[in-house]
Order: structure tokens, then sequence, then C-alpha cells
């Protein structure tokens, strides 16, 4: 049974500093330019604490998360960060362009906080495994901090659209809360101190099964440092702040939900050679070249195999290639699984779904066959790289930081909830749903007992 409850976020004081100026990206989405800039912003900026500088002479007493306790124990003092008068949820809407494609969406959702549950309760599933470093990272943080200042991202299946009927009741107004990102999304948020709305979403959820879009590390970390709490408590307290996290809940059944691609690029490989994975492969795919002799002729190669690659897409499993020259010229790469693959005797370890998904090919067909890149070496981060946008991912061949790249379709919303909800997991980095929901715009202080 899932278990909303409201609570009394704290939140910048936007007659003191600028939204735009203090908010961030999620912690992994943080790179060191971001990170620079993000400093450079304003000195309430959240990147302190989200992603603070490790610094040289960092010391058990004074490190980065010192600094961030420091930050937010000073924040909250100063009245830069301020805990709302009421307990309530908070309606947030995300209205941007879909990268690659142009289509304005909105995706709306509402910011509660959730009961953390172990994941045999079969309450709350996850979509993919997760690492030990950044896992070790954010409890040492919400263990110093005592703040949880990004959201999980949870998805729930209401076909009637019963709740987001409510929502838009909420969004009909004015926002509290609007701000344009580097990107180009427009966030805003309402808060909702409605009782009878609360309870209505209560009563609605509490039979939904959730399951984790963004935010597998941060549940993991959330659900470590609950059981730390219960560890060092007298008795069992169900209101403690530690039992809940916060998170952000949207219908899966939204239209503003957008899943894009990861495509991978790869590196490193001694003696490579495109015509032994062609040659490799052959039992399992067919394949169609699309060559260019020079730069002229490229854009019609390429424009062509982008046809291909979607309208082949629609009638057998298509996944692109890109290699690294390796004569006179270059040619773009549709490879084709082949018509009466017995997926099920060939990746009979994998469930059905799984066996559906186009990375599932990649990874178990194409880079352990093809190419020799185990599980284990993908999990350790070796010689797999990942890039959201097709083109980012065909340049680094071009440079030649990456010896070939795959071009993969986005996973669809309803393969992640039959995988997740089946028990089973997908390859890392499948799913990159968009846009990443920001940082700092409510914080949740676990501390003491939810609404106190």
């Amino acid at each position: 049974m899932a278990e909303i409850q409201p609570f009394r976020a704290f939140r910048y004081d936007t007659t003191r500093v600028a939204a735009k100026d203090v908010l961030t990206e999620p912690y992994d989405k943080i790179t060191a330019a971001m990170q620079d800039r993000y400093y450079a912003l304003s000195p309430y900026n959240l990147i302190v604490v989200e992603k603070g500088r490790v610094l040289a002479g960092d010391t058990t007493e004074d490190n980065v998360y010192a600094r961030a306790q420091r930050k937010v124990e000073e924040w909250i003092a100063g009245k830069i960060l301020v805990q709302d008068a009421a307990s309530g949820v908070y309606v947030y809407s995300q209205e941007f362009m879909v990268p690659g494609i142009g289509s304005r969406r909105v995706r709306t959702g509402f910011i509660a906080l959730l009961r953390i549950e172990d994941y045999d309760r079969a309450v709350v599933f996850r979509h993919e495994y997760t690492l030990s470093a950044p896992k070790a990272d954010r409890i040492e943080l919400l263990r110093y901090t005592r703040v949880q200042t990004g959201q999980l991202f949870l998805l729930y299946d209401d076909p009637a659209h019963e709740i987001d009927a409510w929502l838009d009741q909420v969004t009909a107004k004015l926002p509290a809360l609007e701000l344009n990102d580097e990107v180009g999304v427009t966030h805003r948020l309402w808060p909702a101190t409605d009782s009878g709305l609360i309870q209505r979403i209560q009563r609605a959820m509490a039979h939904k099964k959730m399951v984790i879009a963004d935010g597998h590390h941060r549940y993991e970390t959330a659900l470590a440092y609950r059981n730390e709490c219960r560890a060092h408590r007298d008795k069992p307290d169900a209101l403690a702040a530690s039992e809940f996290a916060m998170a952000t809940l949207v219908n899966a059944q939204s239209k503003g939900l957008t899943i894009l691609a990861t495509h991978r690029i790869v590196s490193g490989l001694t003696r490579f050679s495109f015509d032994d994975v062609r040659r490799k492969l052959a039992p399992f795919f067919d394949w169609y070249s699309y060559p260019f002799a020079n730069p002229d002729e490229r854009p019609a190669a390429y424009a062509e195999f982008r046809k291909d690659f979607e309208k082949l897409n629609e009638s057998r499993r298509t996944i692109g290639v890109y290699p690294r020259a390796s004569g006179p010229g270059d040619a773009f790469y549709l490879f084709v699984l082949k018509r009466g693959i017995d997926l099920a005797d060939l990746l009979s370890h994998l469930s059905e779904s799984q066996r559906g998904l186009d990375v599932v090919l990649l990874h178990r067909l194409i880079l352990e066959k093809g190419l020799g890149i185990t599980t284990e070496a993908v999990a350790e981060e070796k010689h797999v790289g990942y890039e959201r946008e097709m083109d980012r991912a065909i340049a680094a061949v071009d440079r030649g930081d990456a010896q070939i790249a795959f071009l993969l379709h986005p996973v669809r919303v309803e393969q992640v909830l039959d995988i997740a909800l089946g028990g089973h997991v997908l390859p890392q980095k499948s799913t990159d749903f968009y846009p990443k929901l920001l940082s700092g715009l409510t914080i949740y202080r676990v501390e003491g007992q939810i609404n106190g």
C-alpha cells in the first residue's frame, strides 16, 4: 500500500534570491563546467549542498559534506530558506521542447512525501540496478545535512487521469514560482494545502504501485538512512521523518511523459575491425549500408539512413551503427534482426519483456558477441560511453574519440512498467526521462516527525 503525505517544505525566499540563480540540475547531471557556473551565479546557489567542490585540503572535520551542512544551517537561520507555514503537496509542471523532435510538451505531477518501502513489499519497483559509489556519497551527505534537496521521480498508473484532473484545477491559477532553466525548460510550482484535495490524492494513490523513473540511488540512500535511524531508535515511530522520502509523482499515462534514447559509443578496444563485427553478427542481423565517399555526399546518405532507421523499426528490430572508417569511404549502417530468430532460446535467461528491448539486443548480442564487451565490463564503465543526442554520438566517432557508435530508439514507457513490475531490470542507462527535475524547488528536512 502506497502512503502519500503532505509536508512543510523549505523553499528559497524569492524576494531575496532569484530562483534561476540558486536552483540546480540533479547532482548526477552536473558536469564540472556546470558546477563552476553554479558557484559563480550566487553565494546561495544550491550547488554547495547538491554537489559541492572537493578540496585538496579536506579533513574529517572540514570536507564537502561538512560545508554543505553549514550552508543549510546558515541559510535556514538567515531566512534564505524558509519553511512553509502549512503542510501541503506541490503541483509541479515542466514545459519543454523535445530534443531532436521540436514538439512542445507539458509534464505535470505533484511533489509529496512517500513512505519508504523495501522492494520486497511490492509497493516501489526499480527498473535498474544501482552503483555503490553514488550511494556512498549521497548517504554521507544526508547524514551531515539531514535534508533531501532532490526529488525521486516516480510513476504511477492512472488511465482515467483522475488525479491529473485534480491537478489541472490547481494549475489553472497563477503559479507561486516560475522560471526558465539553462536548457530552456519552464518550471512552475503551485503549493496546494487544501485538505480535501490532499485526502483525495491519498485515497487514490493508496493502492497504486510506484515505479522509479529517476532516482534509484536516491531511493536506496533514503532506504539505507531509514534503516540507520531505526537502529538508533528505542521504539518504532511510523511518523519519523526518516520513514519518508520526497518525490515527484507523475501519471505513467501522461501525454507529457517523455523518454529519450541513450546512444552508445565504444572506445579503447584493441584490434577493432568492423568487418570482424559484421562477420560475428551475421547469424543474427541483416545489415544495410548508406555509404558516402566525401563530405558532399554525406548529408544525403545520412538523410536516407535516418528515414530507414525509423521506417524499418516499425516492422523489424533495428539498430543504427556508425563505425570509424577503415578504408577510403565512410558509411552509416543499419543492423536489422533476422526474421525467424528465436530470442526465447538465444536469450533464455531474460524475460520476454526484457527481450523486447533494442538496448538488450545491443548489449547481449552486439556488444557481447560482436565486440566481446561483457556485462561486467559495462558495469565497470569500461569501453562503453553514452550520448543523448545521435549527432553527438556520431561526432565522437568523427573526432576519433570513439571507434563505433550504436544508435537506438527510445524505450517506451509501457516497456519500463512491464519490466519493473515484473521484477526485472533494464541495462544501465536504458532510459532518459526528459526533462530532469530541478533540485531545490522544495527541500525536505529529515528530522523529527513529518509536519513537525
